[in-house]
Parts: structure tokens; sequence; C-alpha cells
């Protein structure tokens, strides 16, 4: 079966104290991710998720163990060019503007120019960006750079995509971009590892998820099975009135139940800029 991701036994090490100590940060890592779908990595601060996302994408080497990317070395530049990778702090070169930045890239990559200035252009009208497309990125604000991180992931069309913490700082236009890029995604059969501290994240964009704690995979699973509560549930319920609604907490009780939380359903701000929008 191919694999996406075939991490066994992978560990790494940092230098720290002026290089007179090697600190662990991953020890052991065990991962196997099938091709399709979106894994969800958590775990807190420290637990190694940003350096696991650098050795999948190639920027670092492991110290130990074996690390296959797309059924080969993530070191390789032909394996490169098919992950796409957004970290955490991306920094942009300030005085290209977003059309150029990403042509510049898709050149690294080796992609046909009139080929990847067509992708670029489609790209950025997907995150909401193609007004500014030739705007200087040092004058994007932070949700505007975040999108365009999304856009550059995405950019060569690649088998396994890897984000580093992508709503934040994230814009309300930039959950739609996401959403439509996870889409796409789904439909193209790649691989999403999606790290994030956001448990609507977790529920409502990922397959899987897999915990990361002192290093080493801890937990994996569904987020229903990772994340769930025995015998606790949510329910939304729509065309009732508040009687109504009493109603089914007195038949709560008689089945032996509690309704610990009330509170109306709300829309999110993107539901709320695509109302407007078509409201126009």
């Amino acid at each position: 079966m191919t694999r996406a991701i075939d991490a066994r036994g992978v560990t790494k090490h940092y230098r720290t104290h002026l290089g007179l100590r090697r600190a662990p940060v991953l020890r052991g890592v065990d991962l196997q991710l099938a091709r399709g779908g979106v894994l969800g990595l958590v775990g807190p601060n420290g637990s190694g998720k940003s350096t696991l996302l650098r050795l999948l994408a190639g920027v670092d080497g492991a110290d130990g163990g074996a690390l296959s990317v797309l059924d080969g070395s993530p070191l390789d530049a032909a394996v490169r060019r098919r992950v796409g990778y957004l970290p955490e702090g991306s920094l942009w070169p300030a005085e290209l503007s977003a059309r150029a930045c990403l042509a510049l890239f898709a050149s690294i990559g080796g992609s046909p120019r009139r080929e990847s200035r067509a992708r670029a252009d489609e790209l950025l009208e997907l995150v909401g960006l193609s007004h500014a497309a030739t705007r200087a990125l040092g004058k994007y604000s932070r949700g505007m750079s975040r999108r365009f991180g999304l856009a550059q992931a995405w950019l060569g069309a690649p088998d396994l995509v890897l984000l580093d913490e992508p709503t934040a700082g994230l814009d309300a236009e930039g959950f739609g971009a996401l959403d439509a890029l996870l889409e796409r995604a789904s439909d193209d059969g790649a691989t999403v590892v999606l790290c994030t501290h956001l448990l609507s994240d977790l529920h409502e964009r990922c397959d899987a998820l897999a915990v990361l704690l002192d290093g080493r995979v801890a937990a994996r699973g569904t987020p229903a099975e990772v994340l769930g509560a025995p015998g606790h549930w949510q329910l939304e319920l729509e065309g009732l009135d508040d009687d109504a609604v009493a109603s089914v907490e007195a038949r709560v009780a008689e089945l032996g139940g509690a309704v610990t939380r009330r509170a109306p359903a709300g829309r999110s701000l993107v539901e709320v800029y695509r109302g407007g929008r078509d409201a126009r």
C-alpha cells in the first residue's frame, strides 16, 4: 500500500548552549498515513509538531529512524516538488508582488512559465487576492499574508500539503479559502497534514488526529475517538421556539439525562460575509 507518510522511530535533536548540548525534540516518532484525507497534528508547545513538519517538508533531516514521504526521501528534490508547505512564521519577499513571488517559486520548482502563471492567478482568485495580485507583499495585512501563504502551499498541485497553524492570523475570508483548498485537495486525492490548536479546526476539517507528546505519537484516531467524551452529546435544533426547547429538555430529564448547556446557534463570519454578497 502506498503511503503519504511512513515514519518509524524518527528522532531529531537541536544544538543548544553554544552547540555544547543536544536537546531531543523528536524521540521516536511512529506515524503511518495513507494517501488522501486531512490529518490533524496536535500537541502542546514544544512537543515537536513544527519540527516534524520541517522533516516531512525536507527542510531538515532526521537524526535517526526511517522517514519516507510519498514513497521517497523528503530530502529528494523530486519528492519535495510534490510537497506544499506553509510554515507557521512565514516571511515573504516584501518587495515582490504576490503574482511575482508565486512566479518565482514556480520557476524554482521547475514549472513552465505559462502554466505557473495561470495556476498562480487561479489560486490568487480562490483565496480572494486577485485584486491585490500586483501589490507588494510587504503592504499586505496579516490576514492577507496568511491567505497568500495558503496559495503558495498549493502552487505546485502537491500530493502532500503541510500546514503549520494555517488559521493563526487568518482573517474570516481566509477560513473560506482554506475550506475551498481542502475540498480541492480531497478532489485531487492529495493528503493534508494540518497542525493546529483550535478544536473547531480539528472537528470540522480533519478526518483523523495524531497527538504528539514529548516527541512521540501518544494517540491516534478520528476526532471523535481522540476528543470525544463518552456519554456526552451535542445537538443543534432548528425550527423550535423556547417552549418547544423546554419540552425537549424536560424529555431529556425523563430519560435520565441533563442539558448542561443551552445557547442560541449562530453564524460564522464567513457565512455573514457570503450572505452580504448574495444580498447585493
